[in-house]
């Protein structure tokens, strides 16, 4: 039986990919900052639960002693703990910035630096790093979700090259928005006395709501394709997108060239 971690796995697509895991003849590492959140993980079969806390050191390094103690290898870990922030740049606050770059992109960081040794140790491994959408197209009020998923993919495609003699692959995942709680979840800058920024930040978060709820097939489509990939490890860095959103952003994108891609979202958003 094959271990996976998962970060961020008490609820949305952490819980769902822990499930189909476990369901599915894999032994997961369910990790997580609080374990009344996540319940019913805690409760699967084939499942041990730890807390950890991705923007802590301390708190990695505790539960990795946990998890090695218990547990003589570690096939791949999914790092999925993630959150999102809303705001223009003008409205942004310091704390919830900083708080969005620990989690996103720092705690994917210091996850892979935690288990790279362990990794090496075994000789074999990979790492699934959840990006999004957001980490291959720039879309209005995404400032700082986008920033930190862009960050995620150099910061594993970088990786990659050092970990090629150490039979240890590395791949990231982006989709859109899946029918979790996500949305609902992210944190907004609050109303202001510009009317402009009012409308757009209305138009977006309808928008993104609107698109949530049509992609109700999504979630699966998600855990499959995460449970493909950890079965069967690319040598070579690889992005895998999910999803018609995501497949139709990269295509438009990467068809239209930048000036036009933009003209389009303006359009979309501004009218």
């Amino acid at each position: 039986m094959k271990t996976v971690l998962i970060t961020g796995a008490s609820s949305g697509i952490g819980k769902e990919t822990a499930k189909y895991f476990s369901q599915n003849g894999w032994h997961v590492i369910a990790t997580m900052t609080c374990f009344d959140h996540g319940k019913e993980v805690v409760a699967l079969p084939n499942v041990s639960s730890y807390l950890l806390d991705v923007t802590s050191t301390e708190s990695i390094e505790n539960a990795k002693a946990k998890i090695l103690k218990n547990h003589k290898t570690v096939d791949a870990v999914i790092n999925n703990a993630g959150i999102g922030y809303r705001s223009f740049v003008e409205l942004s606050e310091d704390e919830k910035i900083q708080h969005i770059v620990d989690v996103n992109w720092l705690g994917v960081v210091k996850i892979c630096r935690a288990f790279i040794p362990v990794f090496r140790a075994q000789q074999h491994g990979q790492f699934i790093n959840i990006s999004s959408i957001a980490g291959l197209v720039n879309l209005p009020l995404g400032s700082f979700y986008h920033s930190t998923k862009k960050a995620v993919e150099s910061f594993s495609e970088c990786m990659s090259y050092e970990l090629l003699e150490f039979n240890i692959s590395v791949s990231t995942v982006q989709f859109g928005n899946a029918p979790t709680a996500f949305q609902s979840h992210v944190v907004k800058s609050e109303p202001s006395a510009i009317p402009s920024y009012d409308r757009m930040m209305k138009k977006i978060t309808d928008i993104l709501h609107k698109k949530t709820k049509k992609n109700t097939n999504l979630t699966p489509e998600i855990t499959k394709t995460l449970f493909e990939i950890a079965n069967n490890p690319c040598k070579n860095f690889t992005r895998y997108t999910i999803g018609f959103d995501a497949n139709a952003m990269r295509l438009l994108r990467s068809k239209l060239g930048y000036r036009l891609f933009n003209h389009v979202i303006r359009k979309s958003v501004l009218g």
